[in-house]
């Protein structure tokens, strides 16, 4: 059988690395596809510039529109990202009758309900497995391998950079590996966040412009797919709550450790019964949790089913041959489809179109959690007593105080509280109180806790 013709929009990092893995792996890829499989064409904004790849016998182009019209080309590879001009160059590609391979999470998240309705019509695939945690092939595992469970939860360390800046911040804690020593002695000389951030926009794990990462927009993008996916419902990423990690302190992490809990920033979402929980923030985990053990760069999806129980899926989620793997897979369950029935084909997000349901994404206020609450507090008797109060008449109970000894000369004390469970919209109000009281110096520092556990359903 003739070669299925490739064409890539975007010879970057993981443009070159896809090329790689086919070159060098390409008896083992015809193999499991039943064809060939060859980039003839791609684009790059600089056809000149050495790349780390090798390619002779690809025609380049700076001139995307020259790719999704080719009519020789098969499947469009769209490794650009962003918005525009990707969404305008996939719809065109459908348009004419292609297949798309895309690693574009953003894209997936906020312009995917439209994708996939146009290929639906045109009865062409769109595959987006590199668009969530990389290497790790989470959305064929929930998609196709856990077809036979419904999906209760899931939560994720689905950004390599937050969770690189996290581990350095609680690695960089004196005293922290002491099973003897006083587990926070390092909170005043740790690593802050802004220290980190630097060095992880030198090591290249960071943009130059950071946002999307730290204020978990990346991760949002990323959550909304798996949640669609899950539970079946459309793609709505302008419902998920966002939170990101730039207000954690050197003094946070300490105090989750000398609790037991590490910060992590995760997207969760999971089906209350009543709608679907849609949320990335920091958050505290049990330090025996193996998802609170996953360090640097790397992701972690735990996901629950009721029949199989919590999985856990671990991997690199960035990088250009670990992002290739997950689109060379695409593009071989593209190519061994290709003369499948369109009706029969694995359908997009997990569920037949005509079966999406409507069940709501849950707005914050309605989600019940634990917290991590942090006071500055003048230390003086009662303040504690004027705290606990305005909680008690919240329906707050409280699991856990530290109260720290005050630095010499210092007005304040930081005053550190663990709560059970209960809904944000009590916590917001107890925390309006609390902040107004004379005694509260400052914002209320908030994160919320999350077990994990097999019976959280």
């Amino acid at each position: 059988m003739k070669p299925v013709k490739i064409g890539l929009l975007g010879l970057g990092t993981v443009g070159c690395g896809t090329i790689n893995v086919l070159q060098r792996n390409a008896v083992e890829i015809t193999r499991r596809a039943g064809r060939e499989i060859q980039v003839v064409q791609a684009t790059a904004r600089d056809i000149k510039k050495d790349r780390p790849c090798d390619v002779s016998g690809i025609t380049l182009t700076s001139d995307p529109a020259e790719v999704v019209n080719n009519p020789d080309i098969d499947v469009v590879v769209e490794l650009i990202g962003g918005y525009e001009p990707a969404r305008e160059l996939v719809l065109q590609a459908i348009e004419n009758g292609k297949h798309v391979v895309t690693a574009n999470k953003a894209l997936i998240a906020v312009h995917g309900n439209e994708i996939f309705a146009a290929a639906q019509e045109k009865k062409v695939m769109v595959a987006f497995e590199a668009a969530v945690a990389g290497g790790i092939p989470i959305i064929k595992a929930i998609r196709e391998g856990l077809s036979g469970n419904r999906i209760q939860w899931l939560a994720g360390i689905i950004n390599g950079t937050g969770n690189f800046i996290l581990t350095e911040m609680r690695d960089a804690l004196q005293g922290c590996s002491s099973a003897a020593g006083d587990r926070t002695s390092g909170a005043a000389k740790g690593r802050s966040f802004d220290d980190v951030l630097n060095e992880a926009q030198q090591l290249g794990y960071a943009e130059a412009d950071p946002s999307f990462d730290i204020e978990g927009i990346d991760a949002a993008h990323k959550l909304t797919i798996l949640a669609s996916i899950s539970f079946g419902v459309p793609l709505q990423f302008d419902k998920a709550y966002v939170e990101g990690i730039t207000k954690i302190t050197q003094a946070d992490v300490a105090y989750a450790e000398q609790l037991g809990y590490r910060i992590k920033h995760l997207g969760i979402a999971r089906n209350a019964g009543d709608g679907i929980e849609l949320r990335v923030h920091p958050t505290l985990i049990p330090e025996r949790r193996l998802i609170a053990n996953v360090d640097g760069v790397m992701n972690a999806v735990l996901v629950k089913g009721d029949a199989v129980g919590p999985t856990l899926y671990y991997g690199a989620g960035a990088g250009a041959e670990p992002t290739a793997s997950a689109v060379v897979a695409d593009l071989v369950d593209v190519v061994r489809t290709l003369t499948t029935d369109p009706n029969s084909r694995v359908p997009h997000l997990a569920f037949q179109p005509d079966a999406l349901s409507d069940l709501e994404i849950l707005p914050m206020e309605k989600v019940e959690t634990a917290y991590y609450l942090r006071l500055d507090v003048v230390d003086r008797p009662g303040v504690l007593a004027d705290i606990t109060r305005i909680f008690g008449d919240m329906g707050i109970s409280i699991e856990a105080v530290i109260q720290k000894e005050p630095d010499e000369g210092a007005d304040t004390v930081a005053l550190i509280l663990l709560t059970h469970r209960v809904a944000e919209k009590n916590m917001n109000s107890a925390i309006e109180q609390v902040e107004a009281l004379d005694s509260v110096h400052g914002s209320v520092m908030r994160i919320r806790v999350e077990h994990l556990s097999s019976d959280w359903s």
